[in-house]
């Protein structure tokens, strides 16, 4: 089986968690088996740098691209048999090949803000496409399958009738850790959060929290706007926050992660809307403990309350859509309390120890498995009906 694996939402610099699953997948598919001959798509042959080595690639145009509609005309000429997209909205007019597109979460039809990093007119169709469910129906009942990452995406899926077509899971999963870390070594003060700023993240939440944690430091990982780090940076200011208890990493290396996550007391985040939740997976495998909001994703990855993870309600969300503002927000000494549960004598050794073994559920092994699996069976079908 030829299968087409579309690359082109990886980064050139650092991976974020579209390009790290879209590029983790592919190097296990890789991996799996000979019969399965796997070809990259990619825009820019600089994200050859964060993909896995060796494989073949083809070039084309890029996904935001006004040629997209139309993008199989320049795959047809390779023939493959089955193409692959981590996303939704990869072309399919005029294809020769089946096709599987992949929807991580239904964020955007309860919070419609685009990622700000997209060119105005896709962020204007962006808002647009998500005010009503139907043009997610065209878009997902064009594929010949559909994955998403996550049981409680697939279910809001069903929910909303969202594609006629068979839902497979192919998970998200963790980077394979050769050795956790000592449980029984003492943590630093310090939190991390790895994720965007967009504002259903909720990190001023995270922030305030730092007024009740004495002593610890936030690490703020992901790369962030010059304005949108002024913004975060007043809301410390106004809780009280020392100006040192908040780190901006400005983006980071996968090495200088690890090295975070591996001395740190826990990964925190108090997000209200996940399609899967990557970071806790991350955290988990090297046996770090993760505080998070209580959402049913949040319970699906991380398990049950006081093992692995420990769970935050929410504040109630700003009723003018806004950012989130003190008065409204409840959760940033509940988020404080359930760090300070790990410095109980022997608490952070299990909650280490618990991460680990809940890690283990995930791995891209057995979401690879379940990507040719579905592709296998989407090629069978075409054949049979030509």
């Amino acid at each position: 089986m030829r299968l087409f694996m579309d690359a082109r939402y990886t980064r050139t610099d650092f991976h974020d968690g579209i390009s790290r699953y879209g590029s983790s997948l592919i190097a296990a598919v890789a991996q799996l088996s000979p019969a399965v001959e796997v070809t990259m798509v990619i825009s820019n042959e600089a994200q050859l740098n964060l993909l896995p080595a060796g494989l073949p690639w083809v070039k084309v145009t890029d996904p935001t691209s006004p040629a997209e509609p139309f993008i199989a005309r320049q795959l047809n000429p390779h023939r493959p048999d089955v193409v692959f997209s981590p996303m939704q909205t990869m072309g399919s007019a005029g294809r020769d090949y089946g096709l599987l597109l992949t929807l991580h979460d239904l964020i955007y039809y309860q919070h419609r803000t685009p990622p700000r990093d997209l060119p105005a007119p896709v962020r204007l169709l962006w808002r647009a496409f998500h005010l009503a469910f139907w043009p997610q129906r065209m878009v997902l009942d064009r594929a010949d399958a559909v994955a998403t990452v996550s049981e409680t995406t697939r279910t809001l899926m069903r929910r909303h009738r969202l594609t006629s077509r068979e839902i497979r899971i192919v998970s998200n999963a963790p980077q394979p850790v050769a050795e956790p870390r000592e449980p029984e070594l003492p943590p630093e003060r310090s939190l991390v959060y790895m994720g965007s700023f967009m504002d259903y993240k909720n990190v001023e939440t995270l922030i305030r929290a730092m007024a009740h944690l004495p002593g610890y430091r936030l690490h703020l990982l992901s790369r962030i706007t010059a304005d949108r780090e002024s913004q975060l940076a007043a809301v410390g200011r106004a809780a009280g926050v020392p100006e040192d208890a908040v780190i901006f990493h400005h983006g980071t290396t996968d090495e200088d992660y690890e090295a975070l996550l591996r001395t740190a007391t826990a990964l925190v985040t108090l997000s209200r809307a996940e399609g899967y939740g990557l970071p806790l997976a991350e955290a988990m495998a090297h046996g770090t403990p993760v505080v998070v909001a209580d959402l049913e994703i949040f319970r699906e990855i991380g398990g049950p309350d006081g093992g692995a993870a420990r769970y935050v309600p929410l504040g109630p969300e700003p009723e003018d859509g806004g950012r989130e503002v003190p008065e409204a927000d409840g959760s940033p000494a509940a988020l404080a309390a359930r760090v300070l549960e790990l410095e109980a004598p022997g608490a952070f050794a299990e909650a280490s120890r618990r991460a680990v073994a809940r890690a283990a559920v995930f791995s891209w092994h057995d979401s690879a498995r379940a990507l040719v699996d579905l592709a296998r069976g989407v090629a069978e079908r075409r054949s049979r009906a030509r």
